[in-house]
C-alpha cells in the first residue's frame, strides 16, 4: 500500500519521502490545521464565558466546558473527517469548524444561548491567523529546532575531534594558508546556532479583532467591554502568542515572514555546509561508508556518490524558494483584505517539510563519513608555497620593504618545495639568525595560526568576540 501511495502522490513529500516525514503529519497537514482552528474556536468560547457580562447570557455549564477543553486539546482523525464532510456542503473551511463545534455541543445538550456564541464577533481570518501561528510554533518546537539542534550536536562532536587536524585551505579554489577541519566546521556551527537562537526567540503574532480589525461587531454588541484587553488576554494567555493590536482584516503576517526568513537563512548556511563537505569528499579528505547492495552509478561500478549532501542541498533550495515567496507575498494585501494569502499559506508545510527532509539527509551524510587524514597530510606536504605568507610577513617585521615581492617571485604559480622556502629564509640578510631558525621549523602542517583554539572557543559560550 505504501508503494502504491508513493506512486500517485503529487509531491515527493507525500510520496517518495512520506516515510521520513511522518512526524509532520500531525503538525503541518490539513488535518492539523483543522485541529488548530477547532482549538481556537473552543478556547475563544471559553474565554467569552469568563467575561462577566457575557457569562450571564452564555450560561456555560461544567459539562460543556469539559467538552470544549477536550476539543482544545486536539480533536481526533474522525472529527477532522467530520469537519471535511461539513465543508463539502458549506464550501467554507472555517465555517465548517464552527458548525462542527455547534453539533458537538448540541449533542451534549447545549442551549441556543451557548451555541449562538460560537465564532462570536469573528471573521474567518481571526481563526486562521491564530491557527497558522499555532502551526508554525508547533513546527518550530517539534520539528525544526530538534533536527537543527541534532545537526549542531553532530557538528560539535566532529569539531572537538578534529579541532587541531591540519587541512589545506582553498581560497578561490587554490591552495591557501592552512586551517583545521574542526575550525572550518565550527564556522558553520556558529552561524547555524545564531539562526537557531533567532528562531527560538521569534514571537509569532496573532489578532482577534473582527472583519476589518476595528472590533466593529464586538463594540456594537457589548459597548462597555474592554475588547482590546479581552483580545490581548486571549492571544497572549490562552494561546501563548504575541498580540498584534493594529491590523486590517488579516493579521499582517510580518512575524510569519520573519519566521520564513530565518528558515531561509538556516537553509542558506546549510547549503554552504553541504557544498563544502561535498568538495572535501571530492578531494578525498572524507571517505564514505559503503553499504552492500547500494549502486552509485548505473554505468560506473566504482562510484560512491555524496548523494546525501546533494539531496540535502536540493531540498534546502526548494524550502528557500518557498520561504522567499512567503516572506515577500504574505505581508501584502489589497486594502483591508484579499484572499491571495489563503492559498499561499496552505503550502507553508511544504517549506517546513523540505527543510526537515534536508536536515535528515545532512545528518545521514555526516553519519557515513570518515576523515582521511592521509589525504590531508599529503596535500599539505606538497604545498610549501603556503608558507610564503608567513615568511614575507616576518620579513616585513624586520624592515624588508620588498618582502612580498621576493616571495611572490619564487612562489606565485609554481610548485614550491621545502628547499625553496628555506633558501628564501636563509638568504634574507635582514633576518636575525634566531628568527631564521624559528622560520625553518615552520611546516604547512604547523602553520595553522590559532585555528585549533578558534575551533572550540565558541562552541558553548555564545561569545561574539
Amino acid at each position: 500500500m505504501r508503494i502504491k501511495n508513493e506512486l500517485w502522490a503529487i509531491t515527493p513529500l507525500d510520496g517518495r519521502y512520506a516515510n521520513k516525514l511522518s512526524l509532520l503529519n500531525s503538525v503541518v497537514s490539513e488535518g492539523a490545521l483543522i485541529r488548530y482552528r477547532a482549538r481556537v474556536e473552543a478556547l475563544w468560547l471559553l474565554h467569552l464565558a469568563e467575561q462577566p457580562e457575557i457569562a450571564q447570557q452564555l450560561k456555560m455549564t461544567p459539562e460543556l466546558q469539559a467538552v470544549l477543553e477536550r476539543i482544545a486539546e486536539g480533536i481526533d482523525d474522525e472529527a477532522c473527517t467530520q469537519v471535511k464532510r461539513i465543508e463539502e456542503k458549506t464550501n467554507h473551511d472555517v465555517k465548517a469548524v464552527e458548525y462542527f463545534l455547534r453539533d458537538q455541543l448540541r449533542l451534549k445538550g447545549a442551549s441556543d444561548s451557548i451555541l449562538s456564541f460560537i465564532h462570536f464577533a469573528c471573521t474567518s481570518e481571526d481563526i486562521n491567523n491564530l491557527a497558522y501561528a499555532l502551526m508554525l510554533d508547533e513546527a518550530r518546537k517539534t520539528c525544526l529546532l530538534p533536527v537543527v539542534n541534532s545537526l549542531l550536536v553532530s557538528l560539535q562532536q566532529q569539531i572537538k575531534s578534529y579541532s587541531d587536524l591540519p587541512m589545506l585551505s582553498r581560497t578561490h579554489g587554490q591552495s591557501a594558508s592552512p586551517t583545521t577541519l574542526g575550525k572550518e566546521l565550527a564556522v558553520f556551527y556558529y552561524r547555524l546556532r545564531r539562526q537557531v537562537a533567532k528562531l527560538e526567540g521569534l514571537d509569532l503574532d496573532g489578532k482577534m479583532s473582527g472583519a476589518v480589525g476595528n472590533y466593529n461587531a464586538h463594540f456594537s454588541s457589548y459597548p462597555n467591554l474592554d475588547w482590546l484587553n479581552i483580545a490581548k488576554d486571549f492571544v497572549e494567555n490562552k494561546l501563548d502568542l504575541s498580540w498584534n493590536p493594529l491590523t486590517t482584516q488579516i493579521e499582517n503576517h510580518d512575524s510569519v515572514a520573519e519566521y520564513c526568513d530565518i528558515v531561509r537563512r538556516i537553509n542558506t548556511v546549510s547549503i554552504g555546509l553541504c557544498r563544502d563537505v561535498w568538495g572535501y569528499i571530492s578531494l578525498g579528505y572524507f571517505k564514505q561508508e559503503l553499504k552492500d547492495g547500494e549502486v552509485g552509478s548505473s554505468t560506473m561500478p566504482h562510484k560512491v556518490n555524496p548523494i546525501d549532501f546533494e539531496n540535502a542541498e536540493g531540498n534546502f533550495g526548494l524550502s528557500s524558494a518557498l520561504a522567499s515567496h512567503f516572506s515577500e507575498k504574505l505581508p501584502i494585501s489589497r486594502w483591508q483584505r484579499d484572499l491571495s494569502d489563503s492559498t499561499v499559506l496552505r503550502a507553508i508545510g511544504s517549506m517546513v517539510g523540505h527543510t526537515f527532509l534536508a536536515m535528515q539527509s545532512l545528518l545521514k551524510g555526516f553519519g557515513k563519513l570518515a576523515v582521511n587524514e592521509e589525504a590531508m597530510s599529503r596535500d599539505l606536504d606538497e604545498s610549501w608555497e603556503v608558507l610564503g605568507e608567513a615568511v614575507q610577513t616576518v620579513m616585513r617585521k624586520y624592515g624588508v620593504v620588498d618582502a612580498y615581492e621576493r616571495l611572490k617571485q619564487i612562489t606565485r604559480g609554481r610548485a614550491v618545495c621545502k628547499a625553496v622556502i628555506h633558501e628564501a629564509i636563509d638568504t634574507c640578510e635582514e633576518l636575525p639568525n634566531s628568527v631564521k631558525a624559528d622560520l625553518m621549523k615552520l611546516t604547512p602542517r604547523s602553520y595553522i595560526g590559532i585555528a585549533d583554539v578558534l575551533a572550540i572557543r565558541f562552541l558553548d559560550t555564545g561569545e561574539k568576540s
